[in-house]
């Protein structure tokens, strides 16, 4: 939940705050927590007593609902200010070419949760670069995704761009775009072997309509997660998986050695 006057952003969730005081604890402003939390809490209080900032037990989890406008906040809700989203420019794409690092992009993937989750998803395997579109479609950085990930938000870096289309084909020969759709003739098994010793440019498209036209022609490749008994000419019991699931499978792929 943002707090516009503030601007602040309410961190909850327990994974998520544990992650954040770990990693980026000087980020805390404030620190809410029931009375449940608050023996295992003690090392962060204290940390945060260190800095000069205040930490309160609440006496009724509805303020913690209050703080961060949800009633999954189990128990601690962290206030920092709101992040920001650097820009990417071609400083940083060329240390990603350089060091054949990989980077997710996000065409206007607007729910919030999926987001979280393919945050969470890049995090455990090891992909630390995110690309969103500066787009009033696609979801930024909300409470409901900094839970959702489980502290997967303190590993990656959230980048923003204006066009992905210019971006994929800036970084032609450097990088290798893959993109995903549902008429795509090769399996995502394809990926490793695709992206070869270069880092990938891995597009996910939005949750109802997938890729724009213009992103998907910009991809290099193409690729779609098969189902049992697609090379059999069988129909897909459901049209397509949840972009947070593919993003898991897409990942395991990409990553794998």
């Amino acid at each position: 939940m943002k707090n516009k006057e503030n601007n602040e952003l309410a961190v909850c969730g327990w994974a998520a705050v544990k992650a954040l005081a770990s990693e980026h604890g000087e980020n805390i402003l404030r620190l809410y927590f029931t009375k449940e939390r608050s023996r295992e809490l003690g090392d962060i209080c204290r940390a945060l007593a260190a800095r000069k900032r205040p930490y309160n037990m609440v006496q009724d989890e509805i303020e913690l609902e209050k703080l961060s406008g949800t009633p999954h906040h189990q128990g601690a809700v962290a206030m920092i200010k709101m992040p920001s989203i650097t820009p990417l420019d071609t400083s940083i794409t060329a240390r990603w070419a350089e060091n054949a690092e990989s980077a997710v992009i996000l065409d206007r993937v607007g729910n919030a949760n999926n987001l979280g989750a393919i945050i969470r998803s890049a995090a455990f395997f090891g992909i630390k670069n995110i690309v969103i579109p500066t787009d009033e479609a696609q979801s930024s950085i909300t409470t409901s995704s900094y839970r959702v990930a489980q502290g997967g938000m303190e590993k990656v870096s959230v980048y923003s761009v204006r066009s992905i289309p210019k971006l994929l084909r800036d970084m032609k020969n450097r990088m290798v775009s893959i993109g995903t759709s549902l008429d795509a003739k090769k399996s995502v098994s394809a990926i490793s072997a695709l992206k070869g010793e270069k880092g990938a440019l891995i597009v996910l498209g939005n949750e109802e309509n997938g890729m724009s036209r213009e992103v998907k022609e910009a991809c290099e490749h193409l690729v779609i997660i098969p189902f049992f008994g697609m090379s059999e000419g069988k129909e897909a019991p459901v049209e397509s998986l949840n972009v947070a699931q593919a993003a898991s499978i897409i990942f395991y792929e990409c990553e794998k050695k």
